[in-house]
């Protein structure tokens, strides 16, 4: 490092640190934990356009600033990917165990796939109408702007991982053919190839449960302290949330380009106008299941903030299944289900909008009709398909949006082009990733006759997250 370089990046990294003393501060005096992580990216927010002003985007005292920093960052997006595959897999495999009626698991696994598949397919069709009817279509952004050259690299690094890959080929890859190296994340569908060996492990355990239930019993009790030791430790991990939002948010506007993001500020507007629209169809779904909505928003504000904040589903998750049982009514083995399934099968924003939008927007470039029929229902099915897998992992909705312009033919330079804002918007996309799921779960509840209407109803029966926080 520069001598020049470690005045200021003491300072900063001082600065940084009384920061993170405040939120222990906060915490120490009782203050909720969705303040605290709300209170996290405000300062984060300030804390990195100070960088930014002060030592200069991309400048090497920032460079070597924001290194340190994100060791708090991307440690804790590093234990959050340590949890996801151990957390996957005892979810489902206990929602397995732990259901007594073996014909409720195939029926609350179908409605939460019909739901998840029906609504990343109106997710799609919302995002070509968002961008085909405001003449985002063609848009000139696509020509005038270049692709930030970290982002065409990362680009270049994520089109070899899905390049030349076929529909076909990329369902065969979902059936997973060494489970511990799917265990170990090694690739873009590693995270639908632990969930199909997770539900294939339960289907076992309810046959061997019919043919010796000593060993079936053994079995369940193994399962159960999985998931108490795994749902521990994400208690602890999930508790970092405050710190790592604020060096990640620091990180993010640090780097940020805020003319790019004033360039493209149309689609972020719409894309953000996209996601509120599903929300209002996540509505409708709940009321066709006699269910208030208004009441639903409230309870699940504090697992979709945190979402939102920290851009993780897989952070949420714990949340996501705890609101749904403890909130909303929903019994464990759909609230386990349609939590696990939702992190990689048919997420609303990651998978359904964004790669939708994206398609729309540049296929006039290369002289296809948006309001074709043909192209309307190419990009609904191709979405559709290409939600399973890809939309659960780091960058899902990279992978997902490459998958959908390589299939459909159209450049992916788009990606590139947009990926200054794509922080932005991917709060809003996870915030909505989180509720599909959940709206799903409570679905597939009420389809079995299992949902507690008066557990939903009581305003009083809510989580809060402040049980996830106990370090």
């Amino acid at each position: 490092m520069p001598v020049e370089t470690i005045a200021p990046t003491i300072v900063t990294l001082a600065v940084f640190a009384v920061l993170l003393g405040v939120l222990k501060v906060m915490k120490q005096r009782g203050v909720g934990f969705t303040p605290r992580v709300f209170t996290a990216l405000g300062l984060g927010i300030a804390l990195g356009v100070g960088i930014q002003l002060a030592l200069g985007r991309g400048s090497e005292t920032a460079t070597s600033t924001l290194d340190w920093i994100a060791v708090v960052g991307q440690g804790y997006i590093a234990l959050l990917k340590m949890l996801v595959m151990p957390l996957i897999f005892v979810a489902i495999v206990g929602a397995f165990t732990r259901t007594k009626i073996t014909e409720r698991i195939g029926r609350i696994s179908a409605v939460v796939l019909a739901v998840l598949l029906g609504t990343v397919a109106v997710a799609a069709l919302t995002g070509w109408a968002a961008a085909a009817f405001t003449g985002l279509a063609g848009a000139s952004f696509t020509a005038d702007t270049a692709p930030d050259p970290s982002a065409a690299t990362a680009l270049q690094s994520s089109q070899q991982q899905v390049e030349n890959l076929t529909l076909p080929q990329e369902i065969l890859s979902f059936i997973p053919t060494n489970v511990f190296a799917d265990l170990a994340g090694s690739r873009p569908t590693s995270t639908i190839a632990v969930v199909i060996f997770s539900a294939i492990v339960g289907v076992a355990y309810l046959r061997l449960r019919d043919r010796d239930s000593a060993q079936a019993a053994f079995f369940q009790q193994l399962i159960d302290s999985l998931y108490g030791i795994v749902m521990r430790i994400v208690t602890m991990v999930v508790g970092l949330a405050p710190y790592g939002v604020l060096a990640l948010i620091a990180h993010v506007m640090a780097t940020s380009d805020y003319t790019a993001i004033l360039d493209l500020g149309k689609f972020v507007a719409v894309s953000y106008a996209a996601i509120a629209f599903m929300f209002l169809v996540h509505a409708i779904v709940l009321l066709a299941n006699r269910t208030n909505p208004l009441r639903y928003f409230k309870k699940a504000f504090p697992v979709l903030s945190f979402a939102f904040v920290a851009r993780s589903s897989a952070g949420a998750l714990p949340l996501n299944i705890e609101t749904q049982e403890n909130a909303f009514g929903v019994d464990e083995a759909a609230a386990n289900l349609s939590a696990s399934f939702g992190m990689s099968i048919g997420q609303n924003g990651c998978a359904g909008i964004y790669p939708a939008m994206l398609a729309t927007i540049i296929a006039p470039t290369v002289g296809i009709d948006v309001f074709s029929p043909a192209f309307v229902a190419g990009v609904v099915a191709v979405v559709a398909i290409s939600s399973f897998g890809v939309a659960g992992v780091g960058g899902g909705a990279t992978f997902a949006s490459l998958i959908v312009l390589g299939t459909m033919g159209l450049p992916i330079e788009i990606v590139g082009i947009l990926a200054s804002v794509e922080p932005l918007i991917d709060m809003g996309r996870t915030a909505l990733n989180v509720s599909d799921s959940m709206v799903a779960g409570i679905t597939a509840s009420n389809a079995s006759g299992t949902l507690d209407r008066i557990v939903f109803n009581d305003p009083a029966a809510r989580v809060t997250g402040e049980g996830h926080e106990k370090l």
